[in-house]
């Protein structure tokens, strides 16, 4: 969502922002209520902005300073408020956290990202002098209550327009001391997954997903049937539909086994009874949080380009807390290439495709329909299959192409071909070594919600 206001009032102009060549700092902040420290956060952080100029659009690379401070709208919540953290910096820039908790766990709720375009020295010939606010809900930072999250890998979160990339963070909310717990959660990036071998050959599984680390992720139970369908919708600000989606969901996890002690396969369907949307649109992206109880948040990030009247799914990320976990996973890639279409028109496939998002975790979909742009009267365009040019019927099943010239679709169990998976060319090293499904079954552990 952007806005053209600025969600803090009264900031001073603390320091000048430097340009790409400044090294990101290490910065210590904290939220206080009295003597108590309710938040602190070390970090390092980056922001990838995106704006307009006369000749089209320009991108810069600004570091958080470590001359940045704790703004006057941190607070350690109460009175309907949720703990929040605000970072003032530059000429009228601020980065804010607002946190929220369940019983078991605290996670960021909402990243909010507010930057000045009148500062000419970040933002050199910006068409614009507006203050710009740009805020995600899909961030994935959780932790278990009472410990500290830390994540040392750089993090990337999606924002419309812009890109935050943390790395080095230690931080608690909802503290009980001054001092952070010894106790962490460690984000999945940091984590290092060792598997002994199975004790012998797993049984033949009729479904392949074509990324997953190196690992033999052990079998619990069999893969759990197709997903149910949902429909899902976003609106912008004057309640106007401008995303709509309609699709069943399998989300596939490889994480570290708590009752195990080893990496297992996880396997889970999304229920859309038990699931909720929302999102934003802006002229250029459009962003869909799906959120299944405090179990799972899955993002999509999907981007227009303005010149071609195309879309594509740009990005994709995840958080699961899962009962089996040792720790919240959380991953996301922000430079994918799937589901491409015009717009205007929808994108359809009803065959089932996976979606490669990295080693850990990809996700499948089946009877999929989505338009993130150009919607009209609420209602979906004619279906157009992107890559064959050709309109889709919905009950055809057939290989589906999200990406021109080189994605085919998932097969189906009783056809045991033998032909190479597809491998997107940023997994490829990473899965060199996988075989196809005749050869090469992966186990999987179902789980339900």
């Amino acid at each position: 969502m952007t806005r053209t206001c600025p969600f803090l009032v009264g900031i001073a102009c603390l320091a000048i922002l430097g340009c790409v060549t400044v090294v990101q700092s290490q910065v210590t902040l904290k939220v206080t209520e009295g003597n108590s420290t309710c938040i602190k956060a070390e970090l390092s952080a980056s922001f990838s902005i995106t704006y307009d100029t006369a000749n089209g659009t320009r991108t810069v690379m600004v570091p958080l300073p470590g001359s940045a401070v704790v703004g006057v709208a941190s607070s350690c919540g109460g009175d309907g408020r949720s703990p929040s953290l605000v970072a003032l910096f530059g000429d009228g820039h601020a980065l804010g956290l607002s946190f929220s908790s369940n019983v078991s766990l605290y996670s960021v709720a909402n990243l909010t990202l507010q930057y000045n375009l009148s500062d000419v020295s970040t933002f050199p010939e910006a068409n614009g002098t507006d203050v710009v606010t740009v805020e995600t809900t899909s961030v994935g930072m959780v932790a278990r209550v009472n410990t500290t999250y830390r994540c040392i890998s750089a993090s990337p979160v999606i924002v419309a327009g812009a890109t935050v990339t943390f790395s080095n963070v230690t931080m608690e909310a909802y503290m009980t001391g001054d001092d952070l717990s010894p106790n962490e959660s460690v984000c999945t990036a940091d984590q290092s997954f060792t598997t002994a071998p199975p004790p012998s050959p797993p049984p033949p599984q009729p479904r392949l997903h074509p990324l997953h680390h190196h690992s033999s992720p052990q079998p619990l139970s069999p893969p759990p049937g197709t997903p149910n369908q949902g429909s899902y919708s976003v609106s912008n600000s004057n309640g106007t539909v401008c995303l709509l989606a309609r699709m069943a969901l399998q989300l596939n996890i490889s994480h570290f086994s708590a009752s195990q002690n080893k990496t297992i396969q996880e396997v889970v369907n999304l229920q859309p009874n038990q699931t909720t949307s929302s999102g934003s649109c802006d002229p250029t992206s459009a962003t869909l949080v799906l959120t299944q109880g405090s179990a799972t948040n899955l993002s999509f990030l999907f981007t227009l380009n303005t010149t071609s009247n195309r879309y594509h799914l740009t990005g994709l990320s995840v958080v699961a807390a899962w009962s089996d976990m040792t720790a919240p996973f959380n991953t996301s890639n922000s430079s994918l290439d799937y589901l491409r279409g015009s717009l205007g028109r929808s994108y359809m496939c009803s065959s089932e495709q996976t979606l490669a998002v990295d080693q850990n975790f990809s996700l499948n979909t089946f009877h999929l329909q989505v338009q993130p742009f150009g919607i009209t009267r609420g209602q979906f365009a004619q279906g157009v299959s992107v890559g064959s040019g050709q309109h889709v019927d919905s009950h055809r099943r057939g290989s589906c192409s999200g990406r021109p010239g080189s994605h085919r679709s998932h097969r189906l169990p009783h056809r045991q071909e033998e032909e190479p998976c597809w491998i997107p060319d940023h997994l490829r090293t990473l899965t060199h070594n996988l075989m196809c499904i005749n050869q090469h079954p992966i186990p999987y552990r179902v789980h339900y919600f």
